[in-house]
């Protein structure tokens, strides 16, 4: 049986890096928890799923410099599409403690929570959110601000194999980290944080140090292509044409195969599994199943 899509987001925070090796940029990632059900142990960028809060008019008034309109354009959906930028940011608060956010008004600086009391207070909101006990929008209206979605680009659409026992329709985004806030894990769905360089979380995968998804592996891939969170940024506002990416898990000559846009046999085995009446076999369900997991795709 093959499981429901539900819409997802995600955010990559970035930063700049010193060091040995010269100007690189840094990326938050998250240790998603060892007895999560889905993709256990594996590192993410900051993410999950939409909640009917996103959606809210309330939450959409939070927001600077991006209406639903503009944000569905984007998407490339008829609207609704401003929740995906709110859902990223809140999953961002949730599982980071990072809350990308400005002051009502004119104002450019963002949210700075280096004052033990202001990260105690937001400490508080963080648990609150996470709990449901208030949403994201009453906790920027009750402190006087403004979700900072005109600096949160989209650069990523993935959508999970059918044959996966969770499927996300999942949008990816990028922002520079405020630099007056610090990354914590929430010690519930995630475990641990680290900045990294792109490349060495690619090198860290390949040696089996770590564990990281397809779509994981592919943003970072496009994320060690620059040397600085503002080249980072100059290349996220110029992506205009974001490809959809589903990958279809195949067996082929006993193998079972993860093939994606651009791969041989991708398209016909896309046609093949549209017309196709035949029910799965449990077999390749199966295999499927424990192919959509990090230790199935090292490089």
């Amino acid at each position: 049986m093959t499981a429901s899509l539900r819409d997802a987001a995600t955010v990559m925070l970035v930063r700049d890096a010193g060091g040995p090796g010269g100007p690189a940029v840094e990326v938050c990632m998250l240790r998603r928890n060892l007895a999560s059900e889905f993709v256990a142990g594996a590192y993410v960028f900051p993410g999950g799923s939409l909640d009917p809060e996103d959606r809210d008019p309330a939450a959409a008034d939070r927001c600077r410099g991006l209406d639903d309109a503009e944000a569905s354009a984007r998407l490339e959906i008829a609207a609704g599409g401003l929740a995906f930028w709110v859902a990223a940011l809140r999953e961002c608060f949730e599982e980071a403690g990072v809350l990308v956010a400005r002051p009502d008004g004119d104002g450019e600086d963002l949210l700075d929570t280096s004052d033990p009391a202001v990260a105690a207070r937001f400490a508080v909101h963080r648990r609150a959110v996470d709990e449901g006990r208030v949403t994201l929008a009453e906790v920027c209206r009750a402190e006087g601000l403004e979700l900072a979605t005109d600096t949160v680009h989209y650069v990523s659409h993935w959508i999970t194999p059918e044959l996966a026992p969770r499927r996300y329709d999942t949008r990816f985004f990028v922002t520079a980290a405020p630099p007056g806030q610090v990354a914590r894990h929430d010690d519930g769905e995630t475990i641990a944080t680290i900045w990294v360089r792109p490349d060495d979380a690619l090198a860290r995968f390949a040696a089996g140090e770590i564990e990281l998804l397809p779509p994981t592996i592919t943003n970072l891939r496009s994320l060690s292509a620059h040397r600085t969170t503002e080249d980072v940024l100059a290349w996220a506002r110029e992506v205009a044409d974001v490809p959809t990416i589903l990958p279809i898990v195949v067996m082929a000559d006993g193998q079972l195969l993860v093939l994606r846009p651009g791969d041989e046999g991708y398209e016909q085995a896309l046609e093949d599994r549209l017309v196709s009446e035949d029910p799965v076999s449990p077999e390749l369900a199966r295999a499927a199943r424990e192919a959509w997991g990090p230790k199935a795709h090292r490089a």
